[in-house]
């Protein structure tokens, strides 16, 4: 760690570059003071400040806080102390702002600081660079270095994490045989009486703390006997702690197939297991009411299910019933059935001999009613009979006249169509001249000489050139 002496801060001031010396001799003591001898106040203090940055360089310091002021600037003025003298320090705003923690009154730390005098009035203080919590800067160190490495191996993330049961039948608990255990088997017993403790003792402090930690925490995986696992320890400082901010217990807690709660030393209380279990409580007895449900919630959860459960059960029942009376009301005695549609069946069977009676003498009646207009209507269909012979006689000789009249009218056209028909013409001798492009001609004067013609006989044609005409 270094410290910058030339840092902006406020008390930091150009030293000047002349050197002062001392005449210690008697001559110089009895010797009366000029004026270019005196100093004023301000040259004075200037003197011994540098004097003082120039003899010390910074250095580590240790004491208790004091009368810690924060200006409005963000600096922080406070008195370091300890059995015998205190000394005054400021921290600039600059400085402060990386500390990450702000320190209290009485709080045991250690500043490196640059020791100097504030000129303005005179006082002796300390310029504080950094600051750590007395006796456990390394452990700090320790702890942050692996916080950071861990939380890079994603050891801390929420989605790595279990859910713990909301009604676990058994809870281990790894601690030590303390008040804290105590505290523990107390809150489960009244919380939940009903549930089972397994513990798994081991030390929870001390330089072989960490590996029966991992041990117990193997071994009670291994048996896979519990629902959660409570890992507990009460309150102490973090040399008391330090067995969980052990790289070994955080990987053995990663690697549990069971549910792990945290709940060591108090509330402000943070260690790397804090980190890696699944939950976090601030206190051990907070981890037994984290980790069990209350009875008494439990049996008020039950009893409104309860009733809930004899509401539906006494509905179910009443539409039940009603149901049943529905269907016993639209049941039938087989017996009561087969009457009834015996009943039935001789009911169609007198309507069926009522209808086919009734037909039976429709028909009748209008096949009497039909020989009856028979025998009226049997004169007048016999000279209707006569008539119409004497009609359909008439008809097929007219129709023959007619046929004969109209075969021959259809000779007479025929023969006609055959006169005028120009493949006739041509049949006695005659033929048709044409031009090239199809024209009939009718005279001499209508062709010329050298003019080819074509020729259509009865029977094909023929080309011909005109050598002359008459």
């Amino acid at each position: 760690m270094t410290f910058s002496p030339g840092r902006n801060d406020d008390n930091a001031r150009p030293a000047p570059d002349c050197a002062e010396t001392e005449d210690n001799s008697p001559e110089a003591v009895s010797k009366p003071a000029s004026g270019a001898d005196v100093l004023t106040v301000s040259a004075l203090n200037q003197r011994v400040r540098r004097i003082l940055e120039g003899s010390c360089a910074p250095m580590w310091v240790r004491g208790e806080i004091s009368n810690l002021m924060r200006a409005a600037s963000g600096h922080w003025y406070f008195s370091l102390k300890d059995a015998q003298a205190q000394v005054r320090c400021a921290m600039f705003r600059a400085r402060n702002v990386l500390l990450g923690w702000t320190p209290t009154d009485g709080m045991a730390v250690e500043v490196f600081a640059l020791a100097t005098l504030y000129e303005a009035r005179g006082e002796f203080q300390l310029l504080v660079d950094t600051m750590r919590r007395a006796g456990i800067g390394t452990l700090y160190e320790r702890f942050a270095k692996l916080k950071a490495k861990l939380l890079a191996e994603g050891l801390f993330e929420i989605e790595r994490k279990r859910a713990l049961p909301p009604y676990p039948r058994t809870i281990g608990i790894v601690t030590s045989p303390a008040a804290a255990l105590r505290d523990v088997l107390t809150t489960l017993r009244r919380r939940a009486p009903f549930i089972q403790v397994i513990i798994y003792p081991t030390l929870v402090q001390g330089d072989t703390a960490a590996g029966q930690i991992v041990a117990a925490l193997q071994r009670a995986d291994a048996r896979a006997e519990c629902d959660v696992l409570l890992l507990c320890r009460g309150g102490g400082s973090i040399e008391d702690l330090w067995s969980f901010n052990e790289e070994s217990v955080a990987r053995a807690i990663c690697a549990s197939h069971i549910p792990i709660v945290s709940g060591v030393g108090h509330e402000t209380d943070f260690t790397i297991a804090d980190f890696v279990a699944d939950a976090r409580a601030p206190t051990p007895t907070a981890a037994a009411q984290l980790a069990s449900p209350e009875q008494a919630e439990l049996l008020r959860t039950l009893g409104r299910n309860a009733q809930r459960l004899q509401r539906a059960s006494t509905r179910w029942l009443e539409n039940a019933m009603q149901t049943l009376d529905l269907l016993q009301r639209r049941l039938v005695h087989p017996r009561e059935r087969l009457l009834q549609q015996q009943d039935r069946l001789q009911q169609l069977a007198r309507r069926l001999h009522g209808i086919t009676a009734q037909q039976l003498q429709r028909r009748a009646w209008q096949a009497h009613q039909a020989g009856r207009n028979w025998q009226r209507a049997a004169p007048a269909l016999q000279q209707r009979t006569h008539q119409l012979a004497r009609l359909s006689s008439a008809l097929r000789t007219q129709a023959k006249q007619q046929l004969t009249a109209r075969e021959a009218r259809l000779s007479a056209l025929a023969s006609n169509l055959a006169h005028l028909n120009p493949q006739a013409v041509l049949e006695r001798g005659y033929s048709i001249t044409r031009k090239t492009n199809g024209a009939v001609v009718r005279a001499a004067r209508d062709v010329d000489d050298a003019e080819a013609l074509s020729l259509q006989f009865a029977q094909g044609s023929a080309l011909v050139t005109v050598t002359g005409k008459r």
